[in-house]
């Protein structure tokens, strides 16, 4: 069976409907609650730890937020090296950020255009189509679950660029073994709802927006999930 590390950095942004599906793709997940463990002083785990795949979640925190959680320092390096060794990784929202700027990309905090919240259209890059990953989410659809209001201003010298939107162009990324996506194909409506609460806004307009085009946004988000099982799975010997 495929083995999969999730890196929760924050208790409000879980795996959501991520692990159903990756567990349906075939993969065990073992979730390593980072904050949790860095308090308990183990600190982010290294990559012989880490199985077939890395997926690393959002945050309400920024990548630059080093002083108050000083994990993001050996988490960015965690990420290097998964791309040295050809580990496979998917990084979703600030694991986007903190993985486009371990690998020398920049992030910028608080952007002044607002970021984006709720059903958003990605106009997929011709490459997308191909990538072992996101070619099944490029034929289920375009339309895609945001919650974010920093940003990647800067890609990665040598990154692929996937994935643009109306508002940002840097919404899905490739080097090497590790892919970013701006966008949270892992969560449903209440999720981001949820968030939207704990940001001390109306849930109800984003919840009904997404509700929606839930059908679009979920068959997009479980091929991501597929895709990345796909490309963690061992060949058979």
């Amino acid at each position: 069976m495929t083995r999969l590390t999730v890196l929760q950095l924050d208790d409000a942004v879980p795996l959501d409907r991520f692990g159903p599906w990756l567990r349906d793709a075939g993969a065990r997940v073992t979730v390593v609650d980072v904050p949790g463990s860095h308090r308990a002083g183990r600190g982010v785990p290294g990559v012989d730890a880490l199985g077939d795949g890395l997926v690393v979640l959002g945050g309400r925190m920024s990548a630059h937020d080093t002083e108050a959680h000083p994990w993001l320092t050996a988490l960015a390096a965690l990420l290097a090296d998964c791309v040295e060794v050809d580990l496979p990784v998917l990084g979703i929202c600030l694991g986007h950020q903190i993985l486009a700027e371990a690998l020398g990309g920049q992030v910028r905090v608080a952007d002044p255009g607002g970021g984006e919240v709720g059903p958003v259209a990605l106009r997929w890059a011709e490459a997308a189509a191909s990538d072992p990953v996101l070619a099944g989410a490029v034929a289920a659809g375009q339309r895609v679950a945001e919650s974010h209001h920093d940003v990647v201003s800067h890609l990665p010298a040598g990154a692929i660029a996937l994935a643009s939107s109306a508002a940002y162009p840097h919404q899905a990324f490739r080097v090497g073994s590790a892919l970013g996506v701006q966008f949270h194909p892992e969560a449903g409506p209440a999720l981001v709802g949820r968030w939207e609460e704990l940001s001390g806004h109306d849930p109800t307009p984003v919840v009904v927006a997404l509700a929606a085009v839930d059908a679009e946004v979920s068959a997009v988000g479980r091929a991501v999930a597929e895709g990345f099982v796909r490309v963690c799975t061992p060949a058979p010997h």
